[in-house]
């Protein structure tokens, strides 16, 4: 999508969501407003962007991009709170650091620093906090950032799930990304870097609130190399997102909705870990909708896609990068799915909020 039609586009977003302000009718807010669907829709362009938004707030990426002194930046602020705070594969301090570089990553730029901000609760035990700090610089080192600045709060015994962590990341954008919310075009392959719904699955089942065990890992792991690998690929490549709150559901309704196109998902060709469909089926629960910590979506021209497929797959991590689907011109602002059974269903936003919060 060339500059002009994504501005329209973006304007366009605006006007809706002016015109929404006054749909926002919840008297309080529920941990719906927080799942990725359509609560939290309603609270974004409902309430946030009328009252915040430029065109800039507007679009909807994962990190606001600035001039300063002839570079471009890139700025991204996240909150992480996950309950327990360590999970098989992870725990939330590195959650944290790849989360927001994950962010500066799919909006094509390189992360450079992160702020840290931690909310505490009293009683915390020294040692779980010393492990968390100790992976936070972990994987701050894995990433290739640096946390510049932050800040600590101690709430009261019950005010928080053990901890909390607040940051901000700060990222250069790259030279050859040129990507936007916006830019998805009819035609385009849609591509998964790797297998799905690992971390909300991993974070779930180490709560013991379900008899069930099974040997699932979060996938939790920074993304830059392999927007790196994708952006050095000579792709033609339109959009990236991480597929984190909502899982890829979630991504593609709102990424299609921003560009006014369709999405047509093969579901077969979605990459998911015996492990994590067995616990899926199980539990009743579908892992399109659950949250990934080290999966994206790219969206790429179909002549770059079998080019940017190979480059992804030779990252550590995305070898099982796979095309799941294209764009399609309709129906717009939809997702389809082209089940097993060789008829399609509706992918729809997430209604309430079904899953526990894991993210």
């Amino acid at each position: 999508m060339s500059a002009a039609p994504r501005e329209r586009r973006v304007r366009e977003i605006i006007s809706v969501a002016r015109s929404k302000r006054a749909r926002f009718r919840d008297d309080r807010i529920t941990m719906a407003h927080g799942a990725g669907g359509k609560s939290s829709q309603s609270l974004i362009e409902g309430l946030l962007l009328p009252a915040l938004g430029g065109e800039q707030l507007a679009q909807l990426g994962d990190a606001g991009l600035i001039d300063v002194g002839g570079s471009r930046l890139a700025l991204t602020s996240d909150s992480f709170v996950v309950r327990p705070i360590r999970f098989p594969g992870g725990s939330i301090g590195e959650l944290a650091v790849n989360g927001t570089v994950n962010d500066l990553a799919v909006s094509g730029a390189r992360p450079l620093a992160l702020t840290l901000s931690l909310v505490l609760e009293e009683g915390l035990l020294a040692s779980d906090l010393r492990a968390e700090v100790d992976a936070i610089a972990q994987a701050a080192l894995i990433a290739g950032v640096s946390v510049i600045s932050g800040d600590t709060k101690v709430v009261e015994r019950g005010h928080a799930d053990q901890m909390y962590v607040c940051t901000t990341g700060l990222g250069v954008l790259d030279e050859r990304a040129a990507l936007s919310p916006a830019g998805l075009v009819p035609g385009d392959w849609i591509i998964l870097s790797g297998s799905i719904a690992e971390h909300g699955m991993a974070v779930m089942l180490a709560r013991e609130e379900f008899a069930l065990e099974a040997e699932i890992v979060s996938d939790t792991r920074s993304l830059w190399p392999a927007a790196d690998a994708l952006l050095g690929a000579g792709a033609d490549l339109h959009c990236m997102r991480d597929a984190t709150r909502g899982g890829v559901a979630s991504a593609l309704n709102e990424l299609a909705r921003s560009s006014g196109v369709g999405a047509i998902i093969s579901e077969a060709d979605v990459p998911v870990a015996p492990a994590v469909a067995g616990a899926s089926e199980l539990l009743g629960i579908d892992p399109m909708y659950v949250a990934n910590e080290g999966t994206l979506l790219a969206f790429v021209a179909p002549a770059s896609g079998p080019a940017a497929l190979e480059a992804l797959r030779a990252v550590p991590g995305c070898e099982l990068a796979a095309q799941i689907g294209v764009v399609a011109e309709e129906p717009a602002g939809m997702v389809l799915v082209e089940t097993g059974f060789g008829g399609r269903r509706v992918m729809d936003l997430l209604a309430g909020d079904p899953l526990p919060r894991i993210c």
